[in-house]
């Protein structure tokens, strides 16, 4: 039960977070074993159904997210399946990550975003790229680099102004 209100305390006061986040877990519950998942299909519908096109919150329940995952104003949210999340991030409204398409039609691996990152309005971070612990990424900044630990960036393309 505790795993299905991890994100809770990190949503406090914002009730649609705590409800996206609730129901993401459960719905991550329901795909770890076959015969629950069959169980759940009517639920991961629904979850679509609610989640991804009345909220218009893409978080596919195949998505790795580390505890704690909070949620600014949750709407206009992208999050492609093969990106992996660490504990206590932060990802505002507008918000885009996942993998880009090269030009040879062939697609890249998904972003993989450390602890304890918090991630602007507005942010695109797409292709394989590496964030890592303790970032801070701007509003409306593009990210198709790597950031290293302990640092903040910002700009079209993010580029790392102070380090932290």
């Amino acid at each position: 039960m505790k795993f299905l209100f991890q994100d809770w305390k990190a949503n406090a006061k914002n009730s649609k977070g705590q409800l996206i986040m609730f129901c993401f877990r459960l719905a991550t519950l329901a795909t770890r074993h076959k015969l629950i998942f069959l169980l759940f299909i009517p639920y991961l519908l629904l979850y679509r159904l609610v989640i991804e096109w009345i909220l218009c919150v893409e978080l596919p329940y195949k998505v790795k997210v580390g505890p704690n995952l909070k949620l600014y104003h949750a709407q206009a949210l992208i999050i492609n399946r093969g990106v992996e999340i660490g504990a206590n991030c932060t990802i505002r409204h507008s918000t885009t990550i996942g993998n880009k398409t090269n030009l040879d039609g062939t697609d890249t691996d998904c972003p993989k975003i450390g602890s304890n990152v918090e991630i602007g309005a507005h942010v695109c971070i797409i292709g394989d790229v590496k964030i890592g612990n303790n970032v801070k990424i701007g509003a409306g900044s593009i990210v198709v680099k790597d950031l290293p630990d302990n640092c903040i960036a910002v700009g079209n393309p993010a580029k790392i102004i102070k380090y932290i």
